[in-house]
């Protein structure tokens, strides 16, 4: 039988990581700023990779000098969500080079716990990855809904995990996956295991500079990158 100190809780990135959503994410903010606020935003100078849906909203309405209020936060995300779901059949975006093989192959394994860790909010993660196939692989997550700020996120996907499977994860059994430096800065604040993939906005060397645990061009490679997260 399985024991409690075999199983690992396995937290993946969305965007850049297991999917790229074809520019739909960055036009949805685009058009939702337009639709609520009139003002036509092309979102220079702020830094989407690896923040959370909330701090961006609060970037784009400070930068064209809106309060960043809890009602302003909520109607633009609000608004974002709204267009999300159009603009995603609109955008060649495609889940990444070895995604679907990895998690066809963990979720047949016992001791792999699969959840999202990322900046989206929980329902722009679920109609990106409904969209693609692959939310059904998730049990539950951590996601900006829960707090603004990403290296808070680890908390709650452990707490969450407690709460589904009576398993209070040892830090070393944790593996935080995503393709930013912020992704490393994350699992790092909870003290995981930290997996990089130069899948994103970010080449294998940048990443490196930042070193992770474990470092992959892509995952297609499927035994290889079971072997990290399971060996």
């Amino acid at each position: 039988m399985l024991g409690m100190s075999d199983r690992r809780l396995l937290l993946f990135d969305i965007d850049g990581t297991l999917i790229a959503s074809g520019g739909a994410g960055e036009w949805a903010l685009r058009d939702a700023m337009k639709a609520r606020f009139g003002i036509d935003e092309d979102l220079g100078g702020i830094l989407l990779a690896g923040a959370t849906d909330k701090k961006i909203a609060v970037a784009m309405l400070e930068k064209n000098g809106l309060a960043p209020s809890p009602e302003n936060i909520t109607a633009l995300l609000d608004e974002y969500l709204a267009h999300l779901e159009t603009r995603m059949p609109k955008h060649n975006g495609r889940v990444l080079p070895g995604m679907i093989e990895l998690l066809e192959v963990l979720a047949k394994r016992e001791e792999a716990v699969l959840a999202l860790l990322t900046g989206n909010v929980v329902r722009g993660a679920e109609i990106k990855l409904t969209h693609y196939g692959v939310w059904h692989h998730f049990e539950f997550g951590a996601f900006a809904d829960d707090h603004h700020d990403r290296n808070e996120l680890g908390k709650f996907a452990r707490a969450r995990a407690l709460d589904r499977h009576g398993i209070e994860f040892a830090p070393e059994k944790i593996y935080v996956i995503g393709d930013t430096p912020r992704d490393i800065e994350c699992g790092r604040a909870i003290g995981a295991k930290t997996v990089a993939i130069a899948t994103g906005h970010y080449s294998l060397e940048e990443l490196a500079e930042h070193t992770p645990d474990f470092l992959f061009r892509d995952f297609s490679e499927t035994e290889r990158v079971v072997e990290c997260l399971l060996g």
